[in-house]
């Protein structure tokens, strides 16, 4: 679990401090209309899209922002869920 809540975050992040770089995994995916969506698993309702993949990853950075800023003012606790892990694992082909 998390030790930071949402609004810890955002109180850090307002007031200049920095804390530390966030990454999260997105995922893009092409529609029927040739338009670019991502998601982001970690922040489920996360969403945004673009006409290319730069633009798609340029809007989902602004959108886990206000999806975090808005979390922050709910005082919604950023965890992950029990019992389940997310990793990396590498291969060689």
């Amino acid at each position: 679990m998390l030790e930071n809540t949402a609004v810890e975050l955002w109180i850090k992040w307002e007031n200049g401090l920095e804390w530390a770089d966030l990454n999260f995994k997105i995922v893009l995916e092409q529609d029927e209309d040739g338009w670019y969506i991502a998601t982001v698993p970690a922040l489920p309702g996360c969403i945004s899209q673009g006409k290319t993949e730069e633009e798609a990853k340029k809007n989902i950075v602004e959108a886990i922002e206000l999806h975090l800023r808005s979390l922050a003012q709910d005082g919604v606790p950023l965890y992950q869920k029990d019992g389940r892990k997310e990793t990396f694992v590498a291969i060689n082909l």
